[in-house]
């Protein structure tokens, strides 16, 4: 399995999670339903909430280098969804076809906006695509879990997945407001990775597949398959779901942070 996916990789999985999330709520009961992981959601809020931000990003690509993202008149902001199943589905597709569209254009490497400069990953289409292939993994999952069938994230997008949710959504320069504390994730299909908290920020780190672990060095470790441990991160399954020791308020603190407050 190599480490990381490639650009076209990306691409191809994006369409394959987009069909799985269209796929899933045309199966769904209705519209009308509330979303058991987004509970203040209806299925139709859902599809609307994940197909305008596939729009949004569609936008922010192609508006390449700038200092802020594109006004909502460059992506249709608004709630504007249709209501009914089938033209929402093909809104749907329209959404995502905008989305790789743009991609495949741009190539990896463009410079662009992202809300995520004060991170190691790159402000550039790349990073664009991955964050955009993970998102519409876990919102593909949220609506398996309505239908009551959810289905594990596939290994090769949940162990890019983790690594994006490291260095794009944790890793930052703010620094820690907690006691310093070291959080190591060990991934059943064999990846690690550590997390140093400190005033220094949070900083992470891949470890080698085949590193001793010390068992000194973490105050918390955390073993799972790697689609626990996406789905973990963003808060669809407890703690309790995987292997841990360690002082599991790290956790508490770690979920209650926000770095841009």
């Amino acid at each position: 399995m190599q480490e990381f996916l490639s650009f076209s990789d990306q691409l191809r999985l994006i369409g394959e999670r987009s069909a799985a999330f269209r796929a899933a709520v045309a199966a769904a009961p209705g519209l009308d339903v509330p979303m058991p992981t987004h509970p203040e959601r209806t299925l139709f809020d859902h599809v609307q909430h994940v197909g305008m931000a596939r729009r949004k990003a569609a936008a922010i690509v192609a508006a390449g280098p700038a200092d802020a993202p594109p006004e909502e008149s460059a992506w249709g902001g608004g709630r504007n969804a249709p209501r009914e199943r089938e033209a929402l589905l093909a809104w749907w597709v329209e959404s995502v076809e905008q989305l790789t569209n743009v991609l495949h254009e741009s190539g990896p490497d463009r410079a662009c906006w992202t809300w995520w400069a004060d991170s190691p990953s790159p402000q550039t289409s790349g990073a664009w695509a991955r964050r955009q292939l993970h998102e519409i993994a876990v919102h593909t999952y949220d609506v398996q879990v309505l239908l009551g069938v959810p289905q594990p994230i596939p290994a090769d997008i949940a162990l890019d997945g983790f690594d994006d949710c490291q260095f794009t959504l944790c890793a930052t320069t703010v620094a820690w407001p907690h006691d310093p504390a070291i959080v190591e994730y060990r991934s059943a299909e064999g990846r690690s990775w550590r997390l140093r908290l400190s005033p220094e920020g949070a900083r992470v780190a891949r470890l080698a597949p085949t590193a001793e672990q010390d068992a000194d060095a973490a105050d918390v470790s955390v073993r799972g398959a790697a689609s626990d441990l996406v789905l973990f991160f963003y808060g669809r399954i407890p703690l309790d779901s995987l292997e841990f020791e360690g002082d599991r308020r790290i956790f508490d603190q770690l979920a209650a942070w926000d770095p841009s407050a």
